[in-house]
């Protein structure tokens, strides 16, 4: 994902600043792999499906965040492979513009790990997020290695998730479990479901429904056998 280089904000007038409109388009280039893309399409329908009813969200996949301190387009940017944020306005952005989202920066961030990105996702992506962004849950996942971890902000400082017996990780801003089903990394709810797609939401109401049928017509035979009408009950 391409970025800025990190350096101390200068010391500006109200002349010098560049005041960029709000509509700023993303700058992240595609995903390496079409197991990158499959990944992060999964996470973001399941999410977008789990929470069709509300509308004080955002989710977002390989979409720059301008954050520049001084408010400049060419300065300070970053492009996480998903992200989302909480308590906004849910409604399609080109990009996010931090100073156009009242300084709001993402609750969650998840990076897809690869042979050319991952010392940046652990090392220099991790500082900038724990420090500057400070996002509270931050996850990476490699699914070619099937690598996966977790960390939460305390106290300034992110700290490793530990697992739960399923090997989940907890997080606390989604209210989701993350964690690795038939090599990909999907949601959990804290009962430990997995969160469905909209396909396998209509695919298990269709066998829910067939074994209703199922088990209503051996009911009705069996109702027969014993010389009663199902009819009349």
């Amino acid at each position: 994902m391409s970025f800025a280089k990190e350096i101390d904000a200068p010391q500006t007038t109200p002349e010098d600043v560049i005041f960029p409109p709000g509509d700023l388009y993303s700058d992240e280039p595609p995903f390496e792999t079409e197991l990158h893309l499959r990944q992060i399409i999964l996470l973001f329908e399941c999410l977008e499906w789990l929470w069709r009813d509300r509308n004080d969200f955002y989710i977002a996949s390989n979409l720059t965040i301008y954050y520049s301190w001084n408010k400049r387009k060419t300065e300070d940017f970053r492009g996480p492979d998903f992200f989302v944020v909480l308590d906004t306005e849910r409604r399609t952005r080109k990009s996010w513009v931090v100073w156009e989202e009242e300084g709001k920066y993402p609750n969650v961030i998840l990076e897809i790990l690869s042979e050319s990105t991952a010392k940046t996702d652990k090392d220099l992506k991790k500082k900038l997020y724990q420090n500057t962004f400070r996002t509270p849950d931050y996850f990476w996942f490699d699914p070619e290695s099937q690598e996966f971890a977790g960390f939460h902000l305390v106290d300034g400082q992110y700290q490793p998730l530990e697992p739960n017996t399923q090997g989940h990780l907890w997080s606390q801003q989604l209210g989701l479990y993350l964690g690795i089903y038939e090599g990909l990394l999907r949601f959990f709810t804290s009962e430990g479901q997995l969160v469905l797609t909209p396909e396998e939401a209509a695919e298990f109401e269709r066998q829910q429904k067939e074994l209703a049928q199922e088990r209503a017509a051996r009911l009705a035979a069996k109702l027969r056998e014993l010389n009663i009408d199902p009819e009349t009950i």
